[in-house]
């Protein structure tokens, strides 16, 4: 008998692993991840960012989690030694009509207590010499590291605490009984005391395996990217962001200087065929029909019909993208991009029609389901881990004797 069973390997389970032993000295923990390594899907596809909480809404979960946690992110790195830089970056306001947007921005972060400086076109060029813009915020806590690097050492000092941590182990079955839950996977059976839900694209189907009544569905967008070819790395010294669209929860493509000296252009977001679904020929009919199946989808597909058709053609002309990208960096040309690997990005899509911009962490009786957690759950991954083992340990916990 497990004290804890948590599905799902990426940072934000082996987080939750971590701080669950360090709080609890003695539990029996487990992890259950479906591959055959930990960290392959959001964990080890994304930007590497570091996120300073500019974007989020004040109060919510998202800016709380990713202020303190790109704290606790800078901490860790520098404490284990873990190559990271906080080297800053720009929100670039490239038309006349992003500088309202830009100044609420500006409002927000300084709400979530941040450091910023607006920037004017030329001290812009001081900070990017090849970027053309009308205005600039200039957000210096941001930052890069390799979230896989990350996840390995959090997972080896997860091991050393008595964490049990099984690959290969995808998640079938799940029953409750009235002192236990048992986990099906398709080597064994396993019983625990709690069950905590970390499956990221799969989280509402663990969620309602585990009887968890939900008003969301996760709904997976692609994010596909380029790198800057290495002659052409010199035109982006770090982070250069756009002006977000505020009816929309993503940030638009941005470029970015990765901790290894590469330099990625994205991504975009187009609605995947399948939960993993990293090429565009990756279809899965049972995701894809859930998806059109969904009433919600066509709601948000036909209010944000403009902002669809335009990340679709993206994805399929390169030209589209290069006319985009040069808004801000006027001498990249179409040869000065390559194909690089797209992501999935796990945004759950509330049943009235919303894309959730919010965490989604619900408590059931013997289980956390955290069923909302796109970026920036990576940056947030050790408050997100320290937040769980908080609420499923409050009150007095007595180590099991089964």
């Amino acid at each position: 008998m497990y004290d804890f069973v948590i599905i799902g390997g990426g940072i934000v389970g082996i987080s939750t692993a971590y701080h669950l032993v360090s709080s609890a000295p003695g539990a029996k923990v487990l992890v259950l991840e479906k591959e055959p390594s930990l960290g392959l899907h959001q964990t080890g596809r994304n930007s590497g960012v570091i996120h300073s909480g500019i974007y989020y809404r004040p109060g919510s979960l998202k800016a709380r989690f990713a202020v303190e946690g790109s704290r606790a992110m800078y901490a860790f790195c520098r404490r284990h030694d873990i190559p990271h830089e906080r080297c800053g970056k720009v929100i670039v306001a490239v038309r006349e009509e992003e500088r309202p947007q830009l100044e609420a921005l500006y409002r927000r972060g300084i709400q979530n207590g941040l450091r910023l400086k607006k920037l004017t076109p030329e001290e812009l060029r001081e900070k990017e010499p090849h970027v053309r813009g009308l205005e600039a915020l200039y957000v210096p806590d941001t930052g890069i590291v390799d979230f896989r690097r990350v996840l390995r050492v959090l997972a080896a000092m997860a091991e050393e605490k008595g964490v049990e941590i099984r690959t290969s182990a995808g998640v079938e079955e799940i029953e409750e009984h009235r002192e236990w839950t048992e986990v099906h996977t398709s080597g064994e059976t396993v019983r625990t005391r709690f069950l905590i839900n970390c499956a990221g694209l799969f989280s509402d189907r663990i969620a309602r395996r585990a009887r968890v009544s939900l008003d969301l569905k996760i709904v997976p967008f692609r994010g596909e990217y380029y790198e800057l070819r290495p002659e052409k790395r010199h035109l982006v010294k770090n982070l250069i962001y756009p002006v977000p669209n505020p009816s929309f929860p993503f940030l638009g493509v941005h470029f970015t200087r990765m901790i290894d000296g590469t330099v990625h252009v994205g991504p975009n977001a187009v609605l995947a065929l399948k939960r993993e679904g990293y090429r565009k020929r990756d279809i899965c009919l049972r995701d894809a029909l859930e998806v059109f199946a969904y009433p919600a989808f066509w709601k948000i597909a036909f209010r944000h019909m403009p902002e669809g058709i335009g990340e679709l053609v993206r994805s399929f002309s390169k030209g589209a993208m290069v006319r985009l990208v040069r808004r801000y960096l006027p001498e990249i040309n179409g040869g000065d991009l390559i194909p690089a690997p797209a992501g999935v990005r796990a945004q759950a899509l509330s049943r009235d029609g919303r894309l959730l911009d919010d965490f989604v962490i619900l408590r059931s009786k013997r289980g956390v389901h955290v069923c909302n957690a796109p970026s920036p759950a990576a940056t947030a991954s050790l408050r997100i881990g320290s937040y769980i083992a908080e609420r499923v340990l409050e009150g007095p916990f007595e180590k099991s004797t089964g």
